[in-house]
Parts: C-alpha cells; structure tokens; sequence
C-alpha cells in the first residue's frame, strides 16, 4: 500500500509541473461537437482564453490547422514570447475513431503519447471549444481552449461556453485570457 502512495504522489509532482489543473478523481465523458466537419474547421484560430498551462507562456496564441491526409489535421500553434521572439510548434491531429471526429488525439513530438484534443462546441466560422483530460492513476490533468475565427468573441458566447465548461466539471474562474491586442501582436506576423 506504502508503494502505491508513493508512486502516486510522485505522479501528482510530475503531473503538477506539467500543467496546472490536476484534480483527484476521473476525467469526466463530456459530450463532443455532433456531426464534426473537419474540413470546415481547417484555418486559423486566435486564441481567446485557456486553462493554465506551463508549456504555453506567451500571448497572442495562434492555432492553423491545414489538411494533410485523410483523418488527420496538421497543427502549428504560435505564440509571441515575452521576450518578442516567436515560437512555433508543429504536430499533427488524428481521428482516433471515425465514429467520434470531434474526438482527436495531437501529438507535438514523434517520441512523445499523443493527448486528447476534443472539440465540445464549434459553429467553424466563429468560435471553438477544445477540451482535454487525461487520467494519472487517481488524478486528472485538464487543459482548455477557447478559441475564435477573429482576435476577439463576444461576452454571450463566452458565457455559453463557459456554461459547457462548468456542465463537465471545469472551473472557469481559472481560465485566463490571452492578449491579444493588434498593436502587441503585430511582432507574430513579422
């Protein structure tokens, strides 16, 4: 039983310098986006607001998504550093089951488990919201993403978002908005 504890908490430690959101107890099953078009979701979309992360610091956060193959979606995510440099990853994101599209699974590295990415609501041409939970023996570990067509979205559909969120166990009061000023985020397109 000693062991268990010990691995447990040893997990919790590598879990909470990864992200920030670990919570005892399982990942909620939320609902996906019904009848997900991945097709209509290809582009660009500014990050709005996110759950806390340590492997995102920046602001003016950019997510294109383009067409690669059939079932997968390449990804480069952008972000204007504090120190006016860019930084860009790319990755891929992957239908794990043809009979859920809106459940994808992204991957960043070639080495590296590829990690839930799932698109709860979305109307394509103004605003999405991805959610992510992966279970550590008994903890979870959520990430998540408001994101909008344009640098900004309004304070209703905000506020229905929010509400999805809260509906699946998220505590939105968490959420931090990204800056995404035009004359600050000028320096991303340079």
């Amino acid at each position: 039983m000693k062991a268990v504890h010990v691995i447990s908490l040893t997990l919790l430690s590598v879990l909470t310098a990864g992200a920030q959101l670990i919570k005892f107890g399982k990942c909620p099953k939320p609902d996906v986006q019904a009848n997900f078009d991945a097709t209509r979701y290809i582009g660009k979309w500014y990050e709005i607001q996110k759950l806390p992360t340590t492997f995102q610091k920046g602001q003016c956060g950019t997510a294109t998504y383009t067409p690669t193959s059939p079932g997968v979606i390449g990804v480069l995510n952008r972000e204007l550093l504090d120190d006016g440099s860019v930084f860009s990853i790319v990755g891929s994101a992957k239908v794990k089951d043809p009979a859920e599209p809106a459940k994808l699974e992204v991957s960043f590295y070639e080495t590296s488990p590829p990690g839930p990415y799932w698109v709860l609501s979305t109307d394509y041409e103004g605003h999405t919201l991805v959610y992510s939970c992966t279970q550590f023996g008994p903890f979870s570990a959520e990430l998540s993403w408001i994101l909008s067509r344009e640098p900004t979205l309004s304070k209703e559909t905000m506020e229905q978002l929010h509400s999805i969120l809260s509906s699946v166990g998220v505590n939105v009061d968490k959420m931090v908005p990204t800056n995404q000023d035009e004359t600050y985020c000028r320096a991303m397109d340079q």
